[in-house]
């Protein structure tokens, strides 16, 4: 991801939208400052089949960059997404807004889009703010995603992560590399084997085991 990219903005508002004025504003504002690169404003009132094109059914409903947004949002939080559109950490945020409101297909569909996206769930789980809830949705995204060799963008990160991380983390990238699969995790996982950490050391044992199974 390379933030020299400037994002572009599609709005979609409604005749009556009470929050729709203040985010065409807040845009407005971020396109004359060059934050964003341009804006598309659409009346689904007008153009029905633009909100039927995307599956929207809320306005406002706005994308920036890779971001899509429901409902009302501040100028600060329109400018926060738009600085961040081609980050990790941007995606991180994205993906842990997604997955703590039950969106998780949204996070499936964006890394079939463009799998490298699936790095940011590796940031993630370094983050304080993502709990149990969080960590159980990225192992349900990477079983959605098994056998399609989308998620092996994630690997080399997660190996590390298994090595240096705290103890629940290091077992949580284990478990999430025999998620992923195949002969390339095998060298990450022995790796693991000797781990002060028992529980990693089992979760590591048991991944091997089952790729010696099913390689």
């Amino acid at each position: 991801m390379n933030r020299n990219i400037i994002p572009d903005a599609l709005l979609l508002l409604a005749p009556g939208c009470p929050h729709c004025p203040a985010v065409l504003e807040g845009l407005s504002g971020l396109l004359k400052e060059g934050v964003i690169g341009r804006l598309e404003a659409v009346n689904v009132a007008l153009h029905p089949e633009r909100a039927a094109e995307l599956g929207v059914r809320t306005a406002p409903w706005t994308r920036i960059g890779p971001f899509e947004l429901e409902g009302a949002q501040t100028p600060a939080e329109l400018r926060r997404w738009a600085e961040q559109a081609d980050s990790l950490d941007g995606m991180a945020d994205y993906f842990l807004r997604m997955l703590t409101s039950g969106r998780r297909a949204r996070v499936e569909e964006m890394a079939r889009q463009e799998p490298s996206r699936l790095r940011a769930l590796v940031r993630l789980m370094e983050r304080p703010d993502a709990g149990m809830a969080v960590r159980l949705g990225i192992g349900a995204v990477l079983e959605e995603l098994r056998g399609s060799g989308l998620a092996e963008t994630m690997i080399p990160d997660l190996g590390a992560l298994a090595r240096n991380g705290d103890a629940l983390t290091r077992a949580d990238a284990c478990h999430f590399l025999s998620l992923i699969g195949g002969p390339q995790v095998a060298p990450w996982l022995r790796a693991c084997l000797g781990d002060e950490d028992n529980e990693v050391r089992e979760t590591a044992a048991e991944a091997l085991e089952e790729l010696e199974r099913n390689p």
